[in-house]
């Protein structure tokens, strides 16, 4: 059945959105109209939904040229952090609900990853290969504090002596520095951490329930003092908007141990780009017409363009400038080293629990 989106107007307090707009999958539409009888700032603050969802296999595949992985975990389906750029909103469109505030506050949890996962790794067939843990939204928003779905998964793949990448904005992500720090030493795991802009109001606006850019420096700190090699991730940036603290960004993450860098360009794609249009327009009016400008001047007079080589990083002069911009940074500054790539040569499946030694 379709979901029947709901239009909210205004804003919903602490989430990055107060729309819920229709979907292309959706066969009919609702918009909220005002009845006269209060405000929308007599509203609660909308809660966040949580249902658990039983998985028949955890390890998603892909076989996008423009990407680093192939394969890659999601613990939860929808993200608590709100962030309004966020490309993965429309994946909650398959789910039948709206990439806007459903997005942000129904979420979806699997808390059978782990032993999922486990199942996985023993297949027979099974070859070991870097997984990306949180690709679409991120394994440490706040669910996780009690979920700990995301500390189960590390926890098997240190025991298979697996390869990891981690990609998060959460500070939470410190919590599992013991694991992290110990698979980076053993060139099994790194980690990446989002920082968007240094302007803590700025950040609060457009990633509403994501730490304060200060918090995420000292979770770099604290990941790098444990022993985990961490890059900082310039992630998006958004034209006319952030792509001024490009230097500053990478200098801060820096001086407190990341030790590699990357970037990429915002990504509007499907429902996304009508929310983030909506956002400017109420958070950002004066910055509106030049950030959509220049986003159309990268992807052929659209705000996104969704081919591959392309999407990440635009064309253009713009995106030339900010792409030169970054990489003489980076290089100044010492983060344009190489990393390794992660070992997979010391991949073993453990004896299962119950199981004997063979005498033989």
């Amino acid at each position: 059945m379709n979901h029947l989106s709901e239009r909210v107007t205004g804003r919903v307090r602490g989430r990055g959105t107060g729309a819920n707009p229709a979907t292309r999958f959706d066969a009919h539409d609702r918009a909220a109209v005002d009845d006269g009888w209060g405000h929308e700032d007599d509203l609660p603050p909308r809660r966040t939904e949580l249902r658990d969802e039983r998985s028949r296999s955890i390890i998603a595949r892909n076989t996008s040229p423009d990407i680093g992985f192939d394969r890659s975990i999601n613990p939860y389906r929808g993200c608590e952090h709100g962030c309004i750029y966020c490309y993965a909103r429309p994946s909650h469109a398959y789910l039948g609900l709206s990439p806007g505030l459903d997005f942000e506050t129904r979420l979806t949890a699997r808390p059978d990853a782990a032993a999922v996962l486990e199942r996985e790794l023993r297949a027979p067939r099974y070859v070991p290969a870097p997984i990306a843990l949180g690709t679409a939204t991120d394994p440490y928003q706040p669910v996780e504090r009690d979920r700990r779905i995301t500390r189960d998964v590390l926890e098997v793949l240190q025991r298979f002596r697996h390869p990891v990448t981690v990609a998060t904005k959460g500070t939470l992500v410190t919590r599992d520095a013991d694991i992290l720090g110990e698979m980076s030493g053993a060139g099994l795991a790194r980690v990446g951490v989002s920082l968007t802009t240094l302007d803590a109001g700025l950040a609060r606006r457009m990633e509403p329930r994501v730490p304060a850019p200060a918090a995420r420096l000292r979770s770099i700190e604290a990941l790098a003092r444990a022993g985990a090699v961490v890059r900082v991730m310039v992630s998006p940036v958004v034209p006319g908007l952030t792509d001024h603290e490009i230097e500053a960004v990478l200098t801060a993450a820096r001086d407190v141990g990341a030790v590699a860098a990357s970037w990429i360009m915002l990504r509007l794609p499907y429902e996304v780009a009508g929310l983030f249009e909506g956002w400017l327009d109420t958070h950002a009016p004066g910055r509106r017409d030049k950030v959509m400008a220049r986003l159309c001047e990268m992807h052929g007079g659209r705000s996104y363009s969704a081919e591959w080589g392309k999407r990440m990083r635009g064309e253009g002069p713009h995106a030339r400038l900010i792409s030169q911009r970054f990489e003489m940074a980076r290089a100044r500054l010492g983060l344009g080293y190489r990393l390794e790539p992660l070992r997979c040569d010391l991949f073993e499946v453990p004896l299962a629990q119950g199981a004997q030694l063979s005498l033989f």
